[in-house]
């Protein structure tokens, strides 16, 4: 541990057949695996820069021959029965790690920057979660000082009213917070369109 602040990346194994699969029926799987490792490659970019300690957490197995090694993430598996599971586990370890502010992102967003990221670890000096908001519903960012686990539990992940659950949450919490940009997730042909000079 070099720094108080840790950015965590919740990756998928880049594996054909086994990402991007709502994108995949509609265009194929190696096509839908390309995309996945454009993703990839444009979160490696941008949270790289960051200053922070880098983690990166696998859904199936650690590799420790690709690019996350080669660019110094420290590398984690994935634990817990479901996605809110998964991400409190992965919030708890940082913490008992010794880090003070901690940042969670996906691979999901062309459009996530490393302007944003910083931002969310300068929302951390003043509120005590910051929260990115997904065009899905979702989101594609959530930082925090401490861990809240009723953020983590009673969701539907893939469902559109996550955004809005987990901000009835922090409000019966009391818990301050501040909302980055909405962005969009790539999940499905039509969140394609707007990029097609990057694909």
């Amino acid at each position: 541990m070099h720094l108080n602040n840790l950015i965590m990346i919740f990756i998928r194994n880049p594996e054909l057949g086994k990402v991007k699969t709502r994108l995949a029926k509609t265009i194929g799987d190696e096509r839908a695996l390309y995309i996945y490792n454009l993703l990839l490659n444009h979160t490696n970019k941008v949270s790289k820069g960051v200053n922070a300690d880098k983690a990166v957490f696998y859904s199936d197995y650690i590799n420790s021959n690709d690019q996350w090694k080669t660019d110094g993430f420290i590398q984690f598996s994935q634990k817990g029965n479901d996605l809110g599971e998964k991400m409190k586990n992965a919030f708890q370890k940082a913490f008992k790690m010794g880090y003070k502010k901690v940042v969670i992102i996906g691979s999901d967003c062309f459009d996530l920057s490393e302007k944003i990221i910083t931002d969310a670890f300068t929302i951390l000096n003043e509120s005590d979660v910051a929260l990115g908001p997904a065009k899905d519903g979702g989101y594609y960012l959530l930082g925090m000082k401490t861990v809240y686990p009723t953020l983590f539990q009673n969701k539907l992940w893939s469902a559109e009213n996550v955004l809005l659950d987990t901000l009835l949450d922090l409000s019966n919490l009391a818990v301050s917070f501040k909302l980055l940009p909405t962005l969009s997730d790539i999940d499905e042909e039509k969140d394609l369109l707007q990029y097609e000079n990057l694909i």
